[in-house]
């Protein structure tokens, strides 16, 4: 049986090399380009179904025999069609799959004509496949893909969530079961930022959100959904809850691991993902739906150490500080990317999902929320068509090729991005804080404004488009609206001074409350006079959207994004506060929530690692999760000679790809504002 190996092409190896990374002289590569993975049992494709096959229960068969050696320096196994669908390879009746990638988590084969490969071992690797287009791989009862073997002889440290067993010698074989199916042309993809639930409270709130809106829409085009890390928030027992109950939506999870899904007692970063490893699979991997080619990446390292402080600017990673985390790919990724990259023709789309964005607006200065060696996975993928997918900041980002921000440079050697990434949101919003909404679930508006919510990904070829769905929202909403008064601007001033000096939990009442908020869609001549704006929050905004308005079926007229993406820094203040988001941030009720039952937690509310909020006096959430600050951000000052009466604003967003979403607010003009309140005067004493 002839290896298929092809000599790695010079521009591969120079941006590999730039990367820091050493690759062999050979990497494995299809027999010819743009040849799919095939057997001889394979049927005729006019009878095949495309998508994924989610009654297809197995798992990854790992034989254990005689020739078991602990000295044994190669993993070896075959890819192959299931013809039973029960896992088991039986040489006599199941073929090997020709042409599909195999890796130990730094070095990858592709299979032969008898479907077999082989492989450096590695004292701890987790051993994978990559999920052709054209063939389904297993599912557990969670419709978790079954494609990967965890091998650590020794097993973990002693860990709190308990890591991994001990797996003994490399096995005999490691043998990966799957069943042909048709090439999906179009398919949809759920796309989902930061879950992580603290409590099991909060994984209730993420069934009656996230869960629930993806029940409510048709999903038969949909082939999988992605979690971009962070899937859960440091308890890593509430594992089993979670994916059983995400399983309800019916579709593949694929997983990204995030800062919040690590052993945090690992001392050891190749400890650090064994309970991950244990419940999910592999921490990087990739698979293959229609003619896109997905990228999981870790870029957490935990705990961080030398090689991160001599970047510079990274004391927290010393020595003598807490362990804690940095952003990074780490070089045996960026060696395993290298070479899987090698394996995929140059004209498929390539989606790299991780979890702490590349760069990001919000943390635009950071030197660990953003990707120290963004640069040298950029040049790696060099000319490539990629979209870049992320979470951690828990806002919504859409930057364009060529955005740039300040303190990119600076922080991680990046000037502008050359692709498309998004930071995709969080189905928490802003960590379930806030008043509760209808639903029982707090309202959690994140810090650039936008609601909790998910995207759904629309991939056509390699053409894609994407959508954010707020959750507890009408399914069509995509921005909300409001005025920026002066009125406003004074309420907001106070209220936000008096929050920085009392941070949560204050026992201190706020100098005003919402109560004093003087109506925000009522103003006079004199307000117009001193500057009334329309804001839009338009969630999935970007600097290729377009925002107008009309107002009483006028002349449109546009809205000026308040950030412009062309170097500056992140602007912050009034004048770029969203008034929807921040009247609700800055006042929560919940904070004053008391009972005589003698739960002292059920008093106020908690949040992350069971933080006390409350019982107090209502007051704002955290300063660092005001929307005084945001990227998609439009406004537009109304006319100083607006006439008197009230009149109908309508908005309309123009995404980047040309839909168009309508909203309204309607605006009253008085000659001066009417009392607010019961008016006792003309009733008299006594009536």
């Amino acid at each position: 049986m002839k290896r298929n190996l092809v000599p790695l092409c010079l521009a591969l190896v120079v941006a590999v090399v730039a990367a820091g990374v050493i690759v062999g002289e050979d990497v494995p590569a299809r027999a010819e380009t743009g040849d799919l993975p095939t057997d001889p049992q394979r049927p005729d494709e006019s009878t095949l179904e495309a998508g994924p096959d989610p009654g297809y229960r197995a798992e990854v068969e790992v034989v254990e025999g005689a020739r078991q050696d602990p000295d044994r320096d190669t993993v070896t196994g075959t890819v192959f069609h299931d013809t039973e669908r029960d896992g088991t390879y039986e040489p006599d009746t199941d073929s090997g799959v020709e042409g599909v990638t195999v890796s130990n988590g730094r070095d990858v084969d592709v299979t032969d004509s008898d479907g077999r490969y082989e492989l450096p071992a590695r004292e701890d690797m987790t051993v994978s496949v990559t999920k052709p287009a054209n063939y389904a791989v297993p599912f557990d009862d969670d419709l978790i893909p079954q494609m990967s073997y965890n091998h650590k002889p020794e097993g973990s440290p002693q860990l709190r969530f308990g890591g991994l067993e001990p797996t003994g010698p490399v096995p005999e074989e490691v043998n990966f079961p799957m069943v042909p199916t048709g090439v999906s042309e179009d398919f949809q993809c759920a796309v989902l930022g930061d879950t992580q639930p603290y409590s099991n409270n909060e994984v209730g709130y993420l069934r009656d959100s996230v869960l629930d809106a993806l029940l409510a829409r048709d999903l038969s085009s949909a082939e999988c959904m992605l979690v971009l890390g962070d899937v859960l928030g440091d308890d890593l027992g509430l594992f089993p809850r979670f994916t059983d109950m995400m399983s309800a939506a019916g579709l593949p999870q694929y997983y990204v691991p995030g800062n919040h899904d690590i052993d945090f007692d690992a001392t050891d970063q190749d400890d650090s993902t064994d309970t991950w490893r244990r419940e999910y699979g592999p921490d990087h991997y990739s698979f293959d739906i229609g003619e896109v080619h997905f990228v999981v990446l870790d870029n957490v390292v935990y705990p961080c150490g030398e090689q991160d402080v001599e970047r510079g600017d990274r004391e927290f990673c010393g020595e003598d500080e807490p362990p804690t985390y940095n952003g990074r790919i780490d070089d045996t990724q960026m060696e395993w990317l290298a070479a899987d990259l090698a394996t995929v023709d140059e004209d498929r789309l390539v989606v790299v999902n991780h979890h702490i964005p590349l760069v990001s607006f919000i943390d635009n200065a950071s030197t660990q929320h953003q990707t120290d060696n963004a640069a040298e996975l950029y040049d790696l993928l060099g000319d490539r068509e990629v979209l870049s997918l992320s979470g951690h900041t828990h806002t919504i980002e859409q930057l364009e090729p060529g955005e740039s921000y300040e303190g990119w440079s600076e922080a991680v050697g990046v000037d502008e991005v050359p692709f498309h990434h998004i930071v995709a949101g969080a189905a928490s919003g802003a960590w379930f804080g806030g008043d509760l909404d209808i639903d029982g679930v707090p309202m959690s508006i994140s810090r650039l404004g936008e609601p909790r919510g998910y995207y759904m990904m629309d991939f056509a070829g390699t053409d894609y488009t994407e959508r954010f769905h707020a959750t507890g929202q009408p399914a069509d909403r995509q921005m909300w609206l409001s005025f920026n008064t002066p009125q406003f601007r004074d309420w907001f001033q106070r209220l936000r001074s008096w929050t920085g000096e009392n941070p949560p939990t204050a026992e201190q009442v706020p100098p005003v409350n919402v109560g004093d908020l003087d109506d925000m869609k009522l103003v006079t001549p004199q307000d117009l006079d001193d500057g009334v704006y329309l804001t839009a929050n338009v969630w999935n905004g970007s600097r290729d959207s377009s925002v107008t308005a009309t107002v009483g079926g006028g002349e449109p007229f546009e809205l000026e994004r308040t950030q412009d993406g062309a170097g500056e820094d992140v602007r912050y203040g009034v004048d770029f506060a969203d008034p929807f988001a921040t009247v609700r941030q800055l006042q929560v009720a919940r904070y004053a929530f008391e009972s005589t039952s003698g739960n002292e937690r059920a008093q106020g509310w908690e949040q992350f690692r069971g933080a006390r909020r409350g019982p107090a006096p209502p007051q704002g959430l955290s300063p660092d999760l005001i929307a005084e600050k945001s990227s998609h951000l439009w406004r537009a000052r109304l006319p100083s000679d607006l006439p008197l009466g009230t009149h109908v604003v309508e908005v309309t967003f123009a995404d980047r790809y040309g839909a168009e979403f309508t909203d309204r607010i309607t605006v009253e003009v008085r000659e001066e504002r009417p009392d607010r309140f019961w008016r006792d005067g003309p009733w008299g004493d006594g009536d």
